[in-house]
């Protein structure tokens, strides 16, 4: 599992998907520049120490971003009002980047988590 792998994920992907992807990912990376990257579940998944901290995913209609903790989800409801929240994820448009601020705040919190662990 790689960033090559997750480079041949994201450039599968037809546009705006592959746009967004692309953005996605360097976002995150910027907010936690040393997170591992992998294809796992047929998504991007953004490692930290061989735990899963977020992952995006392309689907037919929309995206996702998820994180496997359905507590930081539910602890962000407020900032999460307006997207379609399940369980440990939450849909957007094809076209659409996440603000930095709340994937700063999703992945500070999956971080705050494992360390509790």
């Amino acid at each position: 599992m790689s960033e090559a792998e997750v480079s041949e994920y994201i450039e599968s992907q037809d546009e705006p998907k592959r746009s967004t992807l692309n953005a996605m990912r360097k976002l995150i990376l910027e907010v936690k520049p040393e997170l591992d990257q992998a294809v796992m579940w047929k998504s991007a998944q953004f490692k930290f120490k061989d735990k899963v901290v977020v992952g995006m995913c392309a689907h037919k209609n929309h995206m996702s971003f998820s994180t496997p903790s359905a507590e930081v989800l539910s602890g962000l409801a407020t900032e999460l009002e307006g997207f379609v929240v399940s369980k440990n994820s939450f849909q957007f448009a094809s076209d659409q980047v996440l603000p930095k601020k709340l994937i700063e705040k999703i992945i500070s919190a999956r971080l705050r988590e494992l360390a509790s662990l």
